[in-house]
């Protein structure tokens, strides 16, 4: 099963996020399929970029987005 979930990068008390698609049994930030966007949650307001193409294309195959992943796509107007 592939999921749409955030990958955290960034230094320490600075996250830093990739919205990317990765296979349910992968660990949190490591091995991914597609990278699909980001998200920084440390400027004001957040800054999101999501490829909306890469984003439409995982979820028409069935692909489950996290709370925060569809959060995220809802605001952007993909969802």
């Amino acid at each position: 099963m592939v999921k749409i979930r955030l990958k955290r990068m960034g230094a320490h008390k600075k996250p830093f996020y990739r919205i990317v698609a990765a296979d349910a049994r992968a660990p949190r930030d490591g091995k991914f399929i597609e990278e699909i966007g980001y998200y920084n949650p440390m400027t004001e307001p957040a800054d999101v970029k999501i490829d909306e193409e890469k984003a439409k294309k995982w979820l028409g195959n069935g692909a489950q987005p996290t709370d925060t992943v569809k959060r995220l796509f809802k605001n952007s107007g993909i969802l």
